[in-house]
């Protein structure tokens, strides 16, 4: 039985016999926001079904490939839609594809999601830069043996959302006139909404936005020592905050609503890393 990390191996080797281009940076766009990759130029679509142990998305507003192209003029490996701990997977399984961004020689990745907004002075459609996470998720992605040809044993997490990539997004959101608020992110296990109590207990421990993805991705990574960049999409307020039911719906109609600005957003801060790799 080939083992985790010959199978990320496996993996990657199989996506980069597929097109000429060898990205450095790695994007995961979440719930409703995978339209950037339809932009990308020279790109060819890998589903995920042909991946070899390659999860696969079953959530709605997932398209369930990878994309490699340009953005203009930086080559990027683009995961349109990301597996969850709700549809069933593992935590391993979850960060597989981080996993294999990592032996594709990817050094930066930039994480994107949907996620219930917390902090009162967010709105819906606002763009949020996580500085921290909270995982509540039960779970990590490094639990049992640790593969030393991945990482080490105990990766500190000090700065697990890379301070220079937040500078780099501030300074260019400032540019482009696009209000970025920055927070903590609570990771839950999902798929069922929090309820009104576990939003105001989320709160009191520091949360800003709640959502039920990424946590275990940024461990995945930085235990590889790939940099990350993570921003949110607040698509809808969490439960209590507003006298309204919870909908998937209202997750992807915001999504849509704010993926020009988004993509404009990443667009500017993708050469920025690029460059900070080279």
């Amino acid at each position: 039985m080939a083992d985790h990390f010959q199978l990320a191996d496996a993996a990657a080797q199989f996506i980069l016999t597929r097109t000429p281009l060898r990205p450095k940076i790695g994007l995961v766009l979440g719930s409703g926001l995978g339209a950037f990759a339809d932009s990308l130029t020279a790109a060819i679509r890998v589903p995920y079904a042909d991946i070899p142990t390659f999860p696969r998305s079953t959530a709605i507003g997932h398209a369930g490939q990878m994309v490699l192209g340009n953005a203009g003029s930086v080559p990027v490996a683009a995961m349109q839609g990301r597996a969850h701990l709700y549809e069933g997977y593992s935590a391993q399984q979850v960060t597989f594809p981080i996993r294999v961004f990592g032996r594709m020689g990817i050094r930066a990745v930039i994480l994107t999601n949907a996620a219930g907004g917390i902090n009162l002075s967010y709105s819906q459609g606002a763009l949020v830069l996580i500085r921290d996470h909270i995982n509540l998720q039960g779970t990590n992605p490094l639990v049992g043996p640790n593969d030393d040809r991945f990482g080490v044993r105990f990766p500190d997490m000090t700065h697990a959302y890379s301070r220079d990539y937040r500078q780099i997004a501030r300074e260019e959101a400032a540019k482009l006139g696009i209000p970025l608020h920055e927070g903590v992110y609570a990771g839950l296990l999902g798929p069922s909404y929090e309820t009104p109590a576990e939003i105001e207990y989320l709160r009191r421990i520091g949360a800003d936005l709640v959502g039920m993805s990424t946590v275990a991705e940024v461990i995945a990574a930085r235990h590889m020592e790939i940099k990350v960049l993570t921003i949110s999409c607040v698509t809808n307020m969490a439960a209590g905050i507003l006298d309204q039911p919870l909908s998937h719906a209202e997750v992807m109609e915001t999504g849509e609503r704010v993926k020009t600005t988004f993509e404009s957003l990443l667009r500017a801060v993708l050469p920025r890393i690029a460059t900070q790799i080279a």
